[in-house]
């Protein structure tokens, strides 16, 4: 796919959930907005941007749920809810030509489900690109990979904490940068 914007926007968001069926998926929501504008053209990272987002289905985490994310219910305390998150997000996006990218369709399919709960509308004007069928397409991988099975194929190390959202948007980062065409 030939990208004609002048930036990826790479997002990556965290959710409620649990392993006990507590926190249904129709239910889950955002509790995590992570977030990298990177060049299409030199594959730097020109911004990042991070919050927690205070959710309200099921405010109090499962014990799942931190040990997957890290999050901790003191970090969702003061956090802001969706609709100020997103408000957020959209100030730091400014009018930049970007495209929404996520690692598969999970973030772009949580956002539509969170901004439906929420009456909200969505934040990217952009289309979408699942980053995870891109570079496995040019990486001539029929299967599927996760963000740290494609940094291994790669030969490069995950940096950061697995399933925060900001780590994981500078991980994909680093992938596009090594997979993705420059634009010229």
């Amino acid at each position: 796919m030939r990208i004609v914007n002048d930036f990826y926007l790479i997002v990556d968001v965290e959710a409620t959930c649990s392993d006990d069926g507590a926190v249904p998926r129709y239910e889950m929501e955002i509790i995590e907005i992570g977030a990298v504008l990177q060049s299409s053209r030199t594959f730097e990272v020109e911004s990042e941007f991070q919050t927690f987002v205070r959710p309200v289905r099921h405010p109090e985490l499962t014990p799942f749920c931190t040990e997957l994310t890290g999050i901790a219910q003191h970090d969702l305390a003061s956090a802001p809810g969706f609709e100020a998150a997103v408000a957020a997000m959209k100030l730091w996006m400014g009018s930049a030509d970007t495209v929404f990218c996520s690692w598969g369709d999970y973030d772009r399919n949580q956002f539509h489900q969170d901004c439906e709960f929420h009456n909200a509308a969505y934040p990217f004007p952009s289309g979408h690109l699942n980053l995870k069928a891109e570079v496995c397409r040019s990486l001539g991988l029929s299967r599927k990979l996760g963000i740290s099975d494609a940094l291994r194929h790669l030969g490069l190390e995950f940096e950061g904490a697995l399933h925060r959202g900001l780590d994981d948007a500078r991980n994909i980062a680093r992938i596009v940068r090594r997979v993705m065409p420059p634009l010229i």
